[in-house]
Protein backbone atom coordinates (compact mmCIF):
# COMPACT_ATOMS: atom_id res chain seq x y z
CA UNK A 1 0.00 0.00 0.00
CA UNK A 2 1.15 3.52 -0.80
CA UNK A 3 1.81 6.03 1.98
CA UNK A 4 -0.24 8.80 0.38
CA UNK A 5 -3.56 9.24 -1.41
CA UNK A 6 -4.59 12.34 -3.37
CA UNK A 7 -8.23 12.86 -4.26
CA UNK A 8 -9.92 15.06 -6.79
CA UNK A 9 -13.13 16.62 -5.46
CA UNK A 10 -15.76 17.45 -8.09
CA UNK A 11 -17.20 14.31 -9.62
CA UNK A 12 -15.16 12.05 -7.35
CA UNK A 13 -15.83 12.82 -3.68
CA UNK A 14 -18.95 14.83 -4.51
CA UNK A 15 -21.51 14.59 -7.28
CA UNK A 16 -20.91 18.21 -8.25
CA UNK A 17 -19.73 17.88 -11.84
CA UNK A 18 -23.34 17.64 -12.99
CA UNK A 19 -24.00 21.01 -11.40
CA UNK A 20 -21.17 22.48 -13.44
CA UNK A 21 -22.37 20.77 -16.61
CA UNK A 22 -25.82 22.30 -16.21
CA UNK A 23 -24.54 25.77 -15.35
CA UNK A 24 -22.03 25.97 -18.21
CA UNK A 25 -25.04 25.95 -20.53
CA UNK A 26 -26.76 28.72 -18.56
CA UNK A 27 -23.58 30.83 -18.49
CA UNK A 28 -23.07 30.48 -22.25
CA UNK A 29 -26.57 31.80 -22.82
CA UNK A 30 -26.03 34.68 -20.39
CA UNK A 31 -22.85 35.61 -22.28
CA UNK A 32 -24.80 35.69 -25.54
CA UNK A 33 -23.39 32.42 -26.86
CA UNK A 34 -25.02 29.40 -28.45
CA UNK A 35 -24.13 26.62 -25.97
CA UNK A 36 -21.70 24.19 -27.57
CA UNK A 37 -22.61 20.58 -26.73
CA UNK A 38 -18.97 19.50 -26.39
CA UNK A 39 -17.82 22.33 -24.14
CA UNK A 40 -18.98 21.07 -20.69
CA UNK A 41 -17.07 17.81 -21.10
CA UNK A 42 -14.04 19.51 -22.64
CA UNK A 43 -13.57 21.82 -19.63
CA UNK A 44 -14.35 19.13 -17.07
CA UNK A 45 -11.59 18.88 -14.46
CA UNK A 46 -9.44 21.66 -15.86
CA UNK A 47 -8.38 24.92 -14.25
CA UNK A 48 -6.18 27.98 -14.65
CA UNK A 49 -4.71 28.75 -18.06
CA UNK A 50 -5.87 25.45 -19.54
CA UNK A 51 -9.50 26.16 -18.59
CA UNK A 52 -9.27 29.60 -20.20
CA UNK A 53 -7.85 28.03 -23.34
CA UNK A 54 -10.83 25.67 -23.52
CA UNK A 55 -13.23 28.61 -23.19
CA UNK A 56 -11.41 30.50 -25.95
CA UNK A 57 -11.57 27.45 -28.21
CA UNK A 58 -15.35 27.11 -27.97
CA UNK A 59 -16.33 30.74 -27.27
CA UNK A 60 -13.56 32.93 -28.79
CA UNK A 61 -15.30 36.25 -28.18
CA UNK A 62 -16.01 35.96 -24.43
CA UNK A 63 -13.98 37.13 -21.44
CA UNK A 64 -12.75 33.69 -20.37
CA UNK A 65 -11.96 34.48 -16.69
CA UNK A 66 -15.36 36.17 -16.23
CA UNK A 67 -17.11 33.29 -18.02
CA UNK A 68 -15.48 30.73 -15.74
CA UNK A 69 -16.09 32.77 -12.59
CA UNK A 70 -19.77 33.14 -13.42
CA UNK A 71 -20.23 29.36 -13.52
CA UNK A 72 -18.17 28.88 -10.36
CA UNK A 73 -20.30 31.44 -8.52
CA UNK A 74 -23.54 29.76 -9.56
CA UNK A 75 -22.38 26.33 -8.42
CA UNK A 76 -20.93 27.69 -5.19
CA UNK A 77 -24.27 29.27 -4.34
CA UNK A 78 -25.93 25.86 -4.61
CA UNK A 79 -23.20 24.21 -2.53
CA UNK A 80 -23.52 26.61 0.39
CA UNK A 81 -26.05 24.37 2.08
CA UNK A 82 -25.80 20.97 0.43
CA UNK A 83 -23.05 18.87 -1.10
CA UNK A 84 -24.08 15.56 -2.73
CA UNK A 85 -21.64 12.77 -1.85
CA UNK A 86 -20.55 9.99 -4.16
CA UNK A 87 -20.92 6.36 -3.00
CA UNK A 88 -18.07 5.00 -0.87
CA UNK A 89 -16.54 8.30 0.23
CA UNK A 90 -16.63 7.61 3.95
CA UNK A 91 -15.67 3.96 3.54
CA UNK A 92 -12.49 4.54 1.54
CA UNK A 93 -11.35 7.51 3.63
CA UNK A 94 -11.88 5.54 6.84
CA UNK A 95 -10.00 2.55 5.44
CA UNK A 96 -7.01 4.64 4.34
CA UNK A 97 -6.97 6.51 7.66
CA UNK A 98 -6.94 3.25 9.58
CA UNK A 99 -3.90 2.20 7.53
CA UNK A 100 -2.02 5.44 8.28
CA UNK A 101 -2.18 6.70 4.71
CA UNK A 102 -1.71 10.48 4.51
CA UNK A 103 -4.37 12.14 2.38
CA UNK A 104 -4.79 15.27 0.29
CA UNK A 105 -7.45 16.87 -1.88
CA UNK A 106 -6.19 18.38 -5.14
CA UNK A 107 -9.05 20.23 -6.78
CA UNK A 108 -9.47 22.78 -9.54
CA UNK A 109 -11.94 24.58 -7.27
CA UNK A 110 -10.84 27.46 -5.03
CA UNK A 111 -9.53 26.41 -1.61
CA UNK A 112 -12.30 28.03 0.51
CA UNK A 113 -14.95 26.11 -1.44
CA UNK A 114 -13.02 22.83 -1.14
CA UNK A 115 -12.65 23.32 2.61
CA UNK A 116 -16.32 24.29 2.93
CA UNK A 117 -17.47 21.16 1.08
CA UNK A 118 -15.24 18.88 3.14
CA UNK A 119 -16.57 20.40 6.37
CA UNK A 120 -20.18 20.22 5.21
CA UNK A 121 -19.77 16.53 4.36
CA UNK A 122 -18.04 15.79 7.66
CA UNK A 123 -14.83 14.46 6.11
CA UNK A 124 -12.39 17.37 6.55
CA UNK A 125 -10.61 15.59 9.41
CA UNK A 126 -9.30 12.90 7.06
CA UNK A 127 -7.17 15.28 4.99
CA UNK A 128 -3.70 16.52 5.88
CA UNK A 129 -3.46 18.79 2.83
CA UNK A 130 -5.79 20.74 0.53
CA UNK A 131 -4.38 22.07 -2.75
CA UNK A 132 -6.32 24.33 -5.10
CA UNK A 133 -5.90 24.82 -8.83
CA UNK A 134 -5.29 28.50 -8.06
CA UNK A 135 -1.99 27.54 -6.41
CA UNK A 136 -0.39 26.29 -9.62
CA UNK A 137 0.17 27.97 -12.98
CA UNK A 138 -0.87 25.03 -15.11
CA UNK A 139 -4.02 23.10 -14.26
CA UNK A 140 -4.95 19.54 -15.16
CA UNK A 141 -4.05 17.76 -17.47
CA UNK A 142 -0.63 19.10 -16.43
CA UNK A 143 0.72 17.30 -13.34
CA UNK A 144 1.50 20.41 -11.27
CA UNK A 145 -1.35 20.15 -8.76
CA UNK A 146 -0.57 16.53 -7.89
CA UNK A 147 3.15 17.21 -7.64
CA UNK A 148 2.43 20.03 -5.21
CA UNK A 149 0.04 17.86 -3.18
CA UNK A 150 2.64 15.08 -2.90
CA UNK A 151 5.29 17.62 -1.88
CA UNK A 152 3.06 19.01 0.87
CA UNK A 153 2.33 15.50 2.08
CA UNK A 154 6.10 15.03 2.34
CA UNK A 155 5.99 12.11 -0.09
CA UNK A 156 7.30 11.16 -3.50
CA UNK A 157 4.58 11.18 -6.20
CA UNK A 158 5.46 7.55 -6.84
CA UNK A 159 4.42 6.78 -3.25
CA UNK A 160 0.95 8.29 -3.77
CA UNK A 161 -2.33 7.09 -5.17
CA UNK A 162 -4.33 9.56 -7.23
CA UNK A 163 -8.09 9.06 -7.38
CA UNK A 164 -9.74 10.84 -10.30
CA UNK A 165 -12.97 10.76 -12.27
CA UNK A 166 -12.11 12.83 -15.36
CA UNK A 167 -9.85 12.41 -18.37
CA UNK A 168 -7.83 15.56 -17.65
CA UNK A 169 -7.33 14.57 -14.03
CA UNK A 170 -6.27 11.04 -14.88
CA UNK A 171 -3.76 12.36 -17.39
CA UNK A 172 -2.41 14.71 -14.72
CA UNK A 173 -2.06 11.90 -12.20
CA UNK A 174 -0.22 9.70 -14.67
CA UNK A 175 2.05 12.57 -15.73
CA UNK A 176 2.90 13.18 -12.08
CA UNK A 177 4.06 9.58 -11.74
CA UNK A 178 1.37 8.64 -9.23
CA UNK A 179 -0.46 5.32 -9.08
CA UNK A 180 -3.62 6.59 -10.75
CA UNK A 181 -7.06 5.10 -10.20
CA UNK A 182 -10.06 6.21 -12.21
CA UNK A 183 -13.64 6.29 -10.96
CA UNK A 184 -15.44 7.48 -14.12
CA UNK A 185 -18.21 10.02 -13.62
CA UNK A 186 -19.37 11.82 -16.77
CA UNK A 187 -16.72 10.59 -19.20
CA UNK A 188 -15.64 6.98 -19.80
CA UNK A 189 -11.94 6.16 -19.97
CA UNK A 190 -10.20 6.07 -23.33
CA UNK A 191 -8.57 2.84 -24.47
CA UNK A 192 -5.19 4.42 -23.73
CA UNK A 193 -6.16 5.27 -20.15
CA UNK A 194 -7.63 1.82 -19.57
CA UNK A 195 -4.14 0.41 -19.99
CA UNK A 196 -2.34 3.22 -18.16
CA UNK A 197 -4.43 3.34 -14.97
CA UNK A 198 -3.68 1.13 -12.00
CA UNK A 199 -7.39 0.40 -11.81
CA UNK A 200 -10.78 1.60 -13.05
CA UNK A 201 -13.76 1.10 -10.75
CA UNK A 202 -17.42 2.05 -10.75
CA UNK A 203 -17.25 3.71 -7.32
CA UNK A 204 -14.93 4.58 -4.47
CA UNK A 205 -16.54 1.73 -2.56
CA UNK A 206 -15.49 -0.73 -5.26
CA UNK A 207 -11.99 0.77 -5.17
CA UNK A 208 -11.88 0.32 -1.40
CA UNK A 209 -12.87 -3.33 -1.83
CA UNK A 210 -10.09 -3.78 -4.40
CA UNK A 211 -7.63 -2.39 -1.87
CA UNK A 212 -8.89 -4.85 0.71
CA UNK A 213 -8.13 -7.61 -1.79
CA UNK A 214 -4.67 -6.10 -2.44
CA UNK A 215 -5.53 -5.57 -6.12
CA UNK A 216 -4.18 -2.02 -6.01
Amino acid sequence: MKNGAIFDMDGLLFDTERLYQENWIIVAQEFGQQPHPDFPIAICGSSGIHAQEVVHKYYPSVDAPAFIQSCVDKVNAILQTFVPEKPGVHEILSYLHENDVRMAVASSSIKPMVEHNLELAGIAQYFDVVVSGQEVVYGKPEPDIFLLAAERLGLSPMDCYVFEDGINGVKAGLAAGCTTIMIPDLTPPTEELKHACAGIYSSLLEARDAMLQHEI
